[in-house]
């Protein structure tokens, strides 16, 4: 068959070759760097001439499940009909020409290599490629001085995921690999060495049980083949690890993950803690001493120094929980908490955070009816509990959100209200208690979803947020990734510090007390330094003494001036402390009326069921009752009608008897007869 030429006099195939090499394509049914040369439409329209013109016309079913990005492509594809693939070489290459004029003079090598060569072996540079708003480069194959492919000599720079991450404060998908795991929710993710590990969760309903890993440098899922363990050090026996969700998994050393709590098919009377060894790649039950918790999902497992601190969560009977119970991982003996203060109500899927290794943070969370954004602070020191103040705009009402703690920042992201997802990323520095937001996203992503997991990993000293899964009307088994600015996770040195605020209120008549102390003492310091400096300055003058005293006035009015602004502020305080000790006793009352509101509640609803089963029996008895009436009246007329019958009886009897009546014999012949006797 005769080959079309353009006009350089080169054969198409040829030249399309170099312009698809050119453009960003190696041979592959995708793009590699088209995008990011021209616009949107173009890439659409080069791609679908470059599958028009190596493949054929679209024969491939229309996808259903995929992204919008693949809908395009298959539509642009779809559109060419049955065009030739050397009209569709022809378009490639004017459709080139047009848009970057000079490329065949930046590729005029290419005209005297083979065909094979031109699609395969150039030299050109690695290009970025443009996903999701963010850059990430593209290993290519590159050909030696002997002729030979080798691997690109960068190609652990190129490969090194967390390393592309070039947009700040932003989400976004980077391009895995490998076979993804099934999409789920309420699961446990950890990262241990540059690699985040995925257990259990929940899809559609049914729990799962697989552990896979996600390669941070490669970006490659891969599943872990579990093998069998042991009970535990003193017990060696099989351990068969049942599928759960709602469950906690915490990073514990540097080769072990503690998974803590969760639902199951056939749920245990109690906690288990089980253990998996990233050496041995087997599971084994840790041995506990103590009373356990009762057995539950959707708690908080916060790992405070060697100690593991759970709270609330939802047991195998739905009843929510807001008990405190801590397992020292040293001694391995568990301690139920009974801290003073007002604890949070119960609830389900909150977050929790630890701060200076001595204050535990209980954030949202969700009961049965409704979701939560109140902030609960406990004193692991004193154990009590506190309710402080949350500064600027306080986040919505969430559930199933996930958080970590980056220094004294910590990230909140996803979860849900009933109704929706919560598309904002916020971030509570917990030294100010000072809500900010980071990023919103739009529509309905993985990342505005309930039951999501994140995770935190760093590279070269930047900190990345790693969020997987989530339920959002469906089950996602996306990654996304935040890479953290200086700005966010410098934030707090940059705001107002308040001195120990996590307990603000309790602290706040010492705080003015300091303050006052500070300002005597900086003052009557000032003062004499002042007079000290003009009397040596000038240790003749009398204006110098005048000038000092004038100047000590000045000085003593702003002290008063100062007592007083620091007199109002104690009289402040102690009034806040008031309304917060006044608010305090109204919210326990309130809480204690709604218990009692409660019981009186659960009473009514025992007595009305005793009502209702009263007057289904009344109902039956009417109906036996309507049942015996009817009877009745048969019987009445069945009397009556064999009374009406005894009484012809009766007459005809009184009339002649019966005799008289079989034989036929008139009344009155009869008694004729007798009176002729």
């Amino acid at each position: 068959m005769a080959m079309a030429r353009g006009s350089s006099g080169l054969a198409y195939p040829e030249r399309f070759y170099a312009a698809a090499s050119y453009a960003g394509f190696d041979g592959s049914p995708s793009p590699k760097g088209v995008s990011s040369k021209f616009s949107t439409d173009v890439a659409l329209l080069l791609y679908a001439l470059y599958q028009q013109a190596t493949v054929g016309p679209c024969k491939i079913p229309k996808p259903r499940g995929w992204s919008p990005v693949e809908q395009s492509k298959w539509t642009s594809w779809n559109g060419l009909g049955n065009m030739a693939s050397t009209e569709a070489m022809r378009l490639f290459v004017k459709i080139l020409e047009e848009e970057d004029p000079g490329w065949y003079s930046r590729v005029s090598n290419f005209v005297s290599e083979p065909v094979v060569d031109l699609a395969i072996n150039h030299n050109l540079k690695d290009e970025p490629i443009a996903q999701n708003g963010n850059a990430f480069l593209e290993t290519k194959t590159i050909c030696s001085e002997n002729g030979t492919s080798s691997e690109n000599q960068d190609k652990d720079i190129v490969l090194d995921g967390l390393g592309s991450v070039n947009l700040y404060d932003q989400w976004v998908e980077p391009p895995v690999s490998g076979p993804r795991p099934k999409a789920r929710y309420e699961h446990g993710a950890a990262v241990i060495d540059d690699k985040m590990y995925i257990f259990g969760g929940n899809h559609n309903g049914r729990y799962l049980s697989d552990l896979q890993v996600l390669d941070l440098r490669s970006w490659t899922w891969s599943r872990i083949e579990v093998k069998p363990g042991n009970e535990s050090v003193e017990a060696p026996s099989p351990v068969t690890v049942s599928p759960c969700a709602g469950h906690s998994l915490i990073p514990w050393g540097t080769n072990k993950l503690l998974c803590v709590a969760g639902h199951t098919k056939d749920p245990s009377e109690t906690i288990q803690v089980k253990v998996f060894d990233l050496q041995t790649y087997t599971w084994s039950i840790l041995k506990t001493y103590g009373k356990p918790p009762v057995s539950r999902g959707g708690q908080s497992v916060t790992l405070v120094g060697s100690s593991l601190v759970i709270f609330g969560g939802q047991d195998a009977k739905r009843s929510l929980l807001n008990d405190l119970h801590l397992l020292d991982l040293e001694t391995m003996t568990w301690d139920e908490i009974d801290a003073v203060g007002v604890s949070p109500s119960p609830r389900s899927d909150h977050a929790a955070a630890v701060h200076a290794e001595r204050y535990l943070l209980i954030f949202g969370g969700g009961s049965h009816a409704t979701c939560f954004n109140d902030l609960h602070v406990l004193d692991l020191q004193a154990m009590e509990w506190s309710r402080p103040t949350q500064q600027v705009e306080i986040p919505s009402p969430r559930a199933g959100h996930a958080g970590v703690t980056v220094g004294e920042n910590w990230f909140i992201v996803g979860g849900g209200d009933n109704k929706s997802g919560v598309s904002e990323t916020v971030v509570l520095n917990m030294s100010t208690l000072v809500w900010s937001v980071v990023t919103t996203v739009q529509g309905r992503v993985p990342i505005a979803s309930e039951g999501l997991s994140l995770a935190l990993s760093s590279y070269n000293g930047e900190d990345i947020l790693i969020a997987f899964g989530g339920y959002n009307g469906r089950y996602n088994n996306e990654v996304n990734i935040l890479k953290l600015s200086h700005k966010s996770t410098l934030q707090s040195k940059v705001e107002t510090p308040v001195p120990d605020s996590v307990s603000a209120v309790h602290n706040a008549t010492k705080a003015s007390r300091d303050v006052e102390s500070e300002l005597e003492n900086g003052q009557e310091g000032k003062i004499r330094e002042i007079v000290m400096d003009n009397v040596d300055s000038d240790p003749m003058g009398t204006r110098v003494e005048e000038s000092n005293e004038r100047l000590l006035a000045i000085l003593k009015a702003e002290k008063e001036t100062l007592e007083s602004s620091i007199s109002k502020e104690k009289m402040e305080s102690l009034q806040l402390k008031q309304e917060l000790a006044e608010a305090e006793t109204r919210n326990t009352d309130l809480y204690k009326e709604l218990q009692s509101v409660r019981g009186q509640l659960a009473a009514e609803q025992s007595r009305c069921f005793k009502l209702e089963v009263d007057v289904a029996e009344l109902r039956q008895k009417l109906q036996s009752m309507e049942t015996l009436q009817k009877e009745l009246e048969i019987l009445q007329r069945q009397k009556a009608a064999s009374e009406q019958a005894a009484l012809g009886a009766r007459q005809r009897q009184g009339s002649g008897g019966m005799w008289g009546w079989l034989a036929g014999t008139p009344p009155n012949q009869k008694d004729e007869d007798d009176d002729d006797a």
